[in-house]
Protein backbone atom coordinates (compact mmCIF):
# COMPACT_ATOMS: atom_id res chain seq x y z
CA UNK A 1 0.00 0.00 0.00
CA UNK A 2 1.04 3.38 -0.67
CA UNK A 3 2.26 5.63 2.56
CA UNK A 4 -0.39 8.87 2.60
CA UNK A 5 1.93 12.25 2.53
CA UNK A 6 -0.87 14.64 3.15
CA UNK A 7 -4.59 15.57 2.60
CA UNK A 8 -5.00 19.48 1.28
CA UNK A 9 -7.25 21.40 0.83
CA UNK A 10 -7.98 24.11 -1.89
CA UNK A 11 -7.70 27.28 -1.25
CA UNK A 12 -10.40 29.91 -1.92
CA UNK A 13 -11.58 30.72 -5.65
CA UNK A 14 -10.10 33.27 -7.48
CA UNK A 15 -11.06 34.14 -11.25
CA UNK A 16 -9.18 33.21 -14.27
CA UNK A 17 -10.85 36.33 -16.67
CA UNK A 18 -14.30 36.21 -16.38
CA UNK A 19 -15.60 33.03 -16.89
CA UNK A 20 -13.17 30.33 -15.06
CA UNK A 21 -13.75 30.74 -11.40
CA UNK A 22 -11.33 28.17 -9.58
CA UNK A 23 -9.74 26.89 -6.71
CA UNK A 24 -5.91 25.88 -7.59
CA UNK A 25 -5.51 22.17 -6.18
CA UNK A 26 -2.26 22.40 -6.40
CA UNK A 27 0.55 24.13 -8.39
CA UNK A 28 4.70 23.23 -9.00
CA UNK A 29 5.04 26.67 -6.73
CA UNK A 30 3.00 24.87 -3.75
CA UNK A 31 4.04 21.06 -4.10
CA UNK A 32 7.51 21.45 -6.62
CA UNK A 33 9.10 18.39 -8.02
CA UNK A 34 6.73 16.01 -5.44
CA UNK A 35 4.28 16.03 -7.99
CA UNK A 36 6.48 15.86 -11.54
CA UNK A 37 5.27 15.25 -14.45
CA UNK A 38 1.96 17.30 -13.32
CA UNK A 39 1.87 21.48 -13.00
CA UNK A 40 -0.84 22.69 -11.49
CA UNK A 41 -4.52 21.65 -11.37
CA UNK A 42 -7.59 24.51 -11.53
CA UNK A 43 -10.66 23.32 -10.35
CA UNK A 44 -13.48 25.36 -11.54
CA UNK A 45 -16.97 25.89 -10.24
CA UNK A 46 -19.65 24.65 -10.07
CA UNK A 47 -21.29 27.86 -10.73
CA UNK A 48 -24.16 28.87 -12.27
CA UNK A 49 -24.07 31.26 -14.81
CA UNK A 50 -26.88 33.74 -16.20
CA UNK A 51 -27.51 33.85 -19.66
CA UNK A 52 -25.44 36.78 -21.63
CA UNK A 53 -24.76 38.65 -24.48
CA UNK A 54 -20.99 37.97 -24.32
CA UNK A 55 -18.93 34.79 -24.30
CA UNK A 56 -16.87 34.85 -20.42
CA UNK A 57 -13.72 33.35 -20.86
CA UNK A 58 -10.24 33.89 -21.34
CA UNK A 59 -8.67 36.26 -24.71
CA UNK A 60 -6.10 35.48 -25.92
CA UNK A 61 -2.74 34.54 -24.48
CA UNK A 62 0.42 32.14 -25.05
CA UNK A 63 1.97 28.69 -23.59
CA UNK A 64 5.61 27.47 -23.79
CA UNK A 65 6.98 24.54 -22.14
CA UNK A 66 3.96 22.21 -21.16
CA UNK A 67 0.24 20.85 -21.98
CA UNK A 68 -3.30 21.95 -20.93
CA UNK A 69 -5.76 19.06 -20.46
CA UNK A 70 -9.08 20.71 -20.26
CA UNK A 71 -11.84 18.10 -18.50
CA UNK A 72 -15.50 19.36 -18.88
CA UNK A 73 -18.48 18.02 -15.93
CA UNK A 74 -21.22 20.39 -16.98
CA UNK A 75 -21.40 23.44 -19.14
CA UNK A 76 -19.36 23.86 -22.52
CA UNK A 77 -16.26 25.56 -23.13
CA UNK A 78 -14.82 26.83 -26.86
CA UNK A 79 -11.28 26.61 -27.74
CA UNK A 80 -9.39 27.94 -30.41
CA UNK A 81 -5.56 29.09 -31.13
CA UNK A 82 -2.80 29.69 -33.53
CA UNK A 83 -2.25 26.91 -35.18
CA UNK A 84 -5.46 26.82 -36.68
CA UNK A 85 -6.97 24.36 -34.37
CA UNK A 86 -10.08 24.75 -32.26
CA UNK A 87 -13.81 22.99 -30.86
CA UNK A 88 -16.10 23.14 -28.95
CA UNK A 89 -16.29 20.57 -25.31
CA UNK A 90 -19.38 19.71 -23.60
CA UNK A 91 -20.18 17.23 -20.49
CA UNK A 92 -17.12 14.56 -20.80
CA UNK A 93 -15.35 16.10 -23.18
CA UNK A 94 -11.59 16.72 -22.97
CA UNK A 95 -9.48 19.43 -24.72
CA UNK A 96 -5.21 18.30 -24.62
CA UNK A 97 -3.57 21.07 -25.67
CA UNK A 98 0.34 20.48 -26.40
CA UNK A 99 1.97 24.27 -25.89
CA UNK A 100 5.50 22.86 -26.30
CA UNK A 101 7.54 25.08 -28.17
CA UNK A 102 5.10 27.75 -28.32
CA UNK A 103 0.98 28.19 -29.04
CA UNK A 104 -1.81 31.11 -28.76
CA UNK A 105 -5.11 30.34 -27.56
CA UNK A 106 -7.92 31.59 -26.07
CA UNK A 107 -11.16 29.81 -24.05
CA UNK A 108 -14.42 30.91 -23.76
CA UNK A 109 -18.01 29.49 -22.71
CA UNK A 110 -19.45 28.08 -25.60
CA UNK A 111 -22.32 30.84 -27.34
CA UNK A 112 -25.13 27.98 -26.57
CA UNK A 113 -23.83 27.91 -23.23
CA UNK A 114 -23.74 32.08 -23.03
CA UNK A 115 -26.97 32.01 -24.23
CA UNK A 116 -29.15 29.71 -22.38
CA UNK A 117 -26.64 29.98 -18.79
CA UNK A 118 -26.02 27.08 -16.41
CA UNK A 119 -23.67 25.43 -14.65
CA UNK A 120 -20.07 25.26 -15.29
CA UNK A 121 -18.09 22.33 -13.43
CA UNK A 122 -14.47 21.80 -15.18
CA UNK A 123 -10.69 21.17 -14.36
CA UNK A 124 -7.82 22.29 -15.92
CA UNK A 125 -4.29 20.24 -16.05
CA UNK A 126 -0.87 21.52 -16.86
CA UNK A 127 1.62 18.36 -17.61
CA UNK A 128 4.80 18.95 -17.67
CA UNK A 129 6.94 18.25 -20.99
CA UNK A 130 10.99 16.71 -20.50
CA UNK A 131 13.49 19.47 -21.95
CA UNK A 132 14.14 17.28 -25.25
CA UNK A 133 10.07 17.70 -25.90
CA UNK A 134 9.81 21.65 -24.71
CA UNK A 135 10.62 22.82 -28.19
CA UNK A 136 8.64 20.50 -30.16
CA UNK A 137 6.05 21.34 -32.60
CA UNK A 138 2.27 22.62 -30.66
CA UNK A 139 -0.70 20.26 -30.77
CA UNK A 140 -4.12 20.05 -30.14
CA UNK A 141 -5.88 16.95 -29.24
CA UNK A 142 -10.17 16.80 -29.05
CA UNK A 143 -10.72 13.70 -27.35
CA UNK A 144 -14.59 13.42 -26.90
CA UNK A 145 -16.72 11.50 -24.60
CA UNK A 146 -17.27 8.80 -27.04
CA UNK A 147 -14.10 8.33 -27.87
CA UNK A 148 -12.98 7.81 -24.14
CA UNK A 149 -13.16 4.22 -22.83
CA UNK A 150 -15.17 3.81 -19.41
CA UNK A 151 -14.38 0.36 -17.85
CA UNK A 152 -17.21 -0.39 -14.79
CA UNK A 153 -15.47 -1.62 -11.61
CA UNK A 154 -15.35 -4.50 -9.96
CA UNK A 155 -18.13 -5.24 -7.51
CA UNK A 156 -20.45 -2.78 -9.03
CA UNK A 157 -18.22 0.32 -7.50
CA UNK A 158 -18.37 2.44 -10.19
CA UNK A 159 -16.93 3.65 -13.39
CA UNK A 160 -13.26 4.78 -14.71
CA UNK A 161 -13.24 6.72 -18.09
CA UNK A 162 -9.29 6.13 -19.10
CA UNK A 163 -8.58 9.33 -20.64
CA UNK A 164 -4.64 8.98 -20.39
CA UNK A 165 -2.28 5.25 -20.13
CA UNK A 166 -4.10 2.19 -19.29
CA UNK A 167 -6.34 0.50 -16.76
CA UNK A 168 -7.04 -3.76 -16.84
CA UNK A 169 -6.00 -3.28 -20.23
CA UNK A 170 -8.25 -0.36 -21.70
CA UNK A 171 -6.14 2.00 -23.13
CA UNK A 172 -7.06 5.89 -23.17
CA UNK A 173 -7.46 8.12 -26.40
CA UNK A 174 -4.73 10.99 -25.64
CA UNK A 175 -1.13 10.95 -26.91
CA UNK A 176 1.26 11.53 -24.08
CA UNK A 177 4.92 12.36 -24.22
CA UNK A 178 5.87 10.13 -21.06
CA UNK A 179 4.14 7.86 -18.92
CA UNK A 180 1.21 9.16 -17.52
CA UNK A 181 -2.26 8.01 -16.41
CA UNK A 182 -5.38 10.44 -16.36
CA UNK A 183 -8.44 8.55 -14.51
CA UNK A 184 -11.96 10.07 -14.30
CA UNK A 185 -13.42 8.23 -11.96
CA UNK A 186 -17.03 7.46 -10.50
CA UNK A 187 -17.47 6.20 -7.02
CA UNK A 188 -20.90 4.51 -5.21
CA UNK A 189 -21.67 5.31 -2.16
CA UNK A 190 -20.34 1.91 0.63
CA UNK A 191 -17.96 0.85 -2.20
CA UNK A 192 -14.37 0.05 -2.14
CA UNK A 193 -12.19 -0.39 -5.13
CA UNK A 194 -8.59 -0.81 -5.12
CA UNK A 195 -6.18 0.72 -7.45
CA UNK A 196 -3.01 -0.71 -8.77
CA UNK A 197 0.06 1.88 -10.07
CA UNK A 198 3.48 1.22 -11.25
CA UNK A 199 5.86 1.34 -8.77
CA UNK A 200 8.15 4.64 -8.41
CA UNK A 201 5.08 6.65 -9.90
CA UNK A 202 3.84 10.09 -8.83
CA UNK A 203 0.40 9.65 -7.81
CA UNK A 204 -2.26 12.30 -6.72
CA UNK A 205 -5.75 11.79 -6.09
CA UNK A 206 -7.97 14.59 -6.42
CA UNK A 207 -11.65 14.63 -5.07
CA UNK A 208 -14.27 16.81 -6.66
CA UNK A 209 -17.60 15.52 -5.23
CA UNK A 210 -18.45 13.27 -2.37
CA UNK A 211 -16.79 11.77 0.63
CA UNK A 212 -13.86 9.01 -0.04
CA UNK A 213 -11.68 6.93 2.25
CA UNK A 214 -8.40 6.74 1.28
CA UNK A 215 -6.43 3.19 2.39
CA UNK A 216 -8.73 2.38 5.36
CA UNK A 217 -7.01 5.55 7.22
CA UNK A 218 -7.45 9.23 5.67
CA UNK A 219 -11.08 10.74 4.42
CA UNK A 220 -10.88 12.74 1.63
CA UNK A 221 -14.16 15.17 0.65
CA UNK A 222 -14.86 17.90 -2.01
CA UNK A 223 -12.14 19.92 -3.27
CA UNK A 224 -9.10 18.00 -1.35
CA UNK A 225 -6.32 16.48 -2.91
CA UNK A 226 -4.37 13.41 -1.08
CA UNK A 227 -0.66 13.11 -2.70
CA UNK A 228 1.32 9.84 -1.89
CA UNK A 229 5.23 8.01 -1.04
CA UNK A 230 6.10 6.90 -4.99
CA UNK A 231 7.05 3.52 -2.84
CA UNK A 232 4.37 0.75 -3.05
CA UNK A 233 1.81 0.21 -5.73
CA UNK A 234 -1.45 0.01 -4.13
CA UNK A 235 -4.25 2.70 -3.61
CA UNK A 236 -7.49 1.71 -1.61
CA UNK A 237 -10.89 3.77 -1.96
CA UNK A 238 -14.28 3.47 -0.26
CA UNK A 239 -17.02 5.91 -1.33
CA UNK A 240 -18.85 7.31 2.12
CA UNK A 241 -20.78 9.10 -0.52
CA UNK A 242 -21.52 8.78 -4.01
CA UNK A 243 -17.97 10.99 -5.23
CA UNK A 244 -16.26 12.08 -8.64
CA UNK A 245 -12.37 11.71 -8.33
CA UNK A 246 -9.46 12.06 -10.64
CA UNK A 247 -6.41 9.99 -9.82
CA UNK A 248 -3.56 11.27 -11.54
CA UNK A 249 0.09 8.97 -11.91
CA UNK A 250 3.08 9.44 -14.12
CA UNK A 251 6.37 8.73 -14.38
CA UNK A 252 8.61 12.09 -12.40
CA UNK A 253 10.67 14.08 -15.08
CA UNK A 254 13.45 14.41 -12.94
CA UNK A 255 14.42 18.05 -13.98
CA UNK A 256 14.40 22.02 -13.17
CA UNK A 257 11.05 23.64 -13.32
CA UNK A 258 11.74 27.21 -13.87
CA UNK A 259 8.35 28.67 -14.27
CA UNK A 260 6.67 32.47 -14.86
CA UNK A 261 3.27 32.98 -15.51
CA UNK A 262 2.28 31.16 -18.78
CA UNK A 263 5.91 29.52 -19.72
CA UNK A 264 7.48 26.37 -17.94
CA UNK A 265 11.05 26.13 -18.74
CA UNK A 266 14.04 24.26 -17.70
CA UNK A 267 15.98 27.58 -16.94
CA UNK A 268 15.85 31.63 -16.65
CA UNK A 269 17.57 31.82 -19.61
CA UNK A 270 14.72 29.78 -21.34
CA UNK A 271 12.10 32.08 -19.56
CA UNK A 272 13.56 34.84 -21.06
CA UNK A 273 13.65 33.48 -24.44
CA UNK A 274 9.97 32.99 -23.97
CA UNK A 275 9.05 36.09 -23.51
CA UNK A 276 11.67 37.55 -26.51
CA UNK A 277 9.89 34.82 -29.01
CA UNK A 278 6.84 35.97 -27.94
CA UNK A 279 7.21 39.10 -28.18
CA UNK A 280 8.76 39.05 -31.76
CA UNK A 281 5.74 36.93 -33.01
CA UNK A 282 7.15 33.50 -32.94
CA UNK A 283 4.08 32.22 -31.37
CA UNK A 284 2.05 32.66 -34.26
CA UNK A 285 -0.97 34.28 -34.83
CA UNK A 286 -4.47 33.99 -34.06
CA UNK A 287 -7.44 34.07 -37.43
CA UNK A 288 -9.52 37.03 -37.43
Amino acid sequence: MKKILGVYTAPQQHWVGDGFPVRSMFSYNSHGQHLSPFLLLDYAGPMAFQPAARPRGVGQHPHRGFETVTIVYEGEVEHRDSTGAGGKIGPGDVQWMTAASGILHEEFHSHEFTRNGGTLEMVQLWVNLPASDKMAAPGYQNLLDADIPAVDLPDGAGKLRVIAGEYNGHRGPAHTFTPIDVWDVRLKQDHAVDFVVPEGRTVALIVLRGTVQVNGSQVARDAQMVTFDRAGDEISLEANSDATVLLLSGEPIDEPVVGYGPFVMNSQEEIQQAFTDFNSGKFGRMAQ
